[in-house]
């Protein structure tokens, strides 16, 4: 049985053919049309676009191909499984290239069909689901631009960054390392009331004392001082900070108060301030005068819905700075990405986008083996048979697993005889003992 909720649109002028195939995949559980000409066809996916479009070659008017290239240029992402009694190699390349997900060739088995379109509906689907990742993103723009995600965590994020933004309040934003906290503080410098005035930058676990009065907070009077890791920030620069602090603009007008350097103040850190305060590493009084409004960014895996549509600009961004072509996410990308614990976030993500461009670049790769640094990069097949070997050593490997090594229910799944499985375990050096 499949999906019943596959709908599946069978065309082929012999009607016999075109029943038989209409009611073995009714049974099977899919919702079933049949249509006995590409035309007929072509109006009714207009109306009424199907999971799969299973389609004979050889039909009068327009045939199969023909129909395969319409498809493609008016519904580019429905996938179709072709069939023929008189298919040949080159009819089977020119499907193929014109973006036939699978093609057999008649007479074939019940359950080969079945499982072609399963496959397909599955192709079907991701490629859709890439599609509208890729449309949300060209839809963003402002904030949501740039504070990407859909999750209610970055709604109420980019809310609050909009609602603090054009006020002159210190604000402290906490997360941990790679959430985006630089990010988060150039919005709100950029959206405020200085923005076009400078945003000074400084590292606090770094600061050079003999140059922070005169020149640090010189250059960045009238506009922002972005305080990161202020929990790493030395004691005698966090004296000179509060007294800064202390001087600032106030907010209420019973207490005006002229400022020798006029800044705004927005802060990081990804430790424990409270534990920092506690053990003597950051003052008090430094601490609450610059968390008048504090931010909590979430981790990337508190806001797993965002995961594919950030990865997706990421790589979108990388193919565009590499010159070349993202691949779509397939499945198993996607089970990579929303499996793995993300400990460096939102950064983390970044890198693995790269690294996935950077392989595609050399027709390698997958997400899996962007995530695993410790990966061995260099056993990638260089060859396209070393590329076929990999890719049936692991599909014969995982349909053992599967079928827990009953070898005619493996050769089954796969399409292949009992004796062709034999010779191709042997050959790839597969053991079953190994696998089960």
């Amino acid at each position: 049985m499949t999906d019943p909720s596959l709908q599946v649109f069978v065309v082929d002028d012999d009607r016999e053919m075109r029943n038989s195939l209409g009611q073995f995949l009714e049974k099977a559980g899919c919702v079933t049309k049949t249509y006995a000409s590409a035309k007929e066809a072509l109006g009714a996916v207009a109306t009424n676009r199907p999971d799969v479009l299973v389609s004979d070659v050889r039909m009068p008017d327009m045939n199969g191909l023909d129909l395969l290239d319409r498809i493609a240029s008016e519904h580019g992402t429905l996938p179709v499984v072709m069939i023929t009694a008189h298919g040949d190699v080159p009819m089977a390349v020119d499907a193929m290239q014109a973006g036939a997900t699978d093609f057999i060739e008649k007479p074939f088995q019940p359950h080969r069909l079945l499982d072609a379109i399963q496959r397909a509906a599955k192709l079907g689907h991701l490629s859709t689901e890439n599609q509208n990742l890729k449309k949300r993103l060209n839809a963003l723009s402002g904030l949501d631009r740039l504070l990407i995600g859909e999750s209610p965590e970055m709604l109420r994020l980019r809310e609050e960054t909009l609602d603090v933004a054009p006020t002159e309040a210190s604000v402290l934003i906490l997360g941990e390392t790679g959430t985006g906290k630089a990010l988060v503080a150039h919005a709100l410098h950029d959206l405020g009331p200085r923005a076009g005035r400078p945003f000074v930058t400084v590292n606090c676990a770094a600061i050079p004392d003999t140059d922070f009065e005169s020149g640090i907070l010189a250059r960045a009077d009238t506009g922002t001082l972005f305080l990161d890791k202020l929990d790493a920030c030395p004691p005698e620069i966090q004296a000179k900070l509060l007294r800064v602090a202390e001087t600032q603009p106030a907010t209420s007008r019973n207490a005006p108060r002229k400022a020798e350097i006029n800044v705004r103040a927005i802060s990081t850190s990804s430790a424990d301030l409270d534990a920092a305060m506690r053990e003597n590493r950051l003052r008090e009084d430094l601490y609450y005068r610059l968390n008048t409004v504090i931010f909590q960014l979430p981790s990337l895996r508190e806001r797993g819905d965002d995961i594919a549509l950030l990865y997706t600009h990421f790589e979108s961004q990388y193919a565009r700075l590499y010159e070349t072509d993202g691949p779509d996410l397939t499945s198993e990308d996607m089970a990579a990405l929303l499996s793995h614990d993300w400990p460096g976030n939102v950064r983390e993500l970044r890198n693995v986008a790269e690294r996935r461009i950077l392989a595609a670049r050399r027709g390698r790769g997958s997400v899996a083996e962007a995530i695993n640094l410790d990966g061995a990069t260099d056993e990638l097949p260089t060859t396209l048979r070393e590329a076929v070997a990999a890719f049936e050593r692991q599909m014969i490997g995982q349909a053992l697993q599967v079928h827990e090594g009953r070898m005619d229910a493996v050769a089954e799944a796969l399409g292949i005889g009992r004796r062709t499985l034999n010779e191709k375990i042997v050959k790839l050096g597969l053991r079953k003992e190994d696998l089960l």
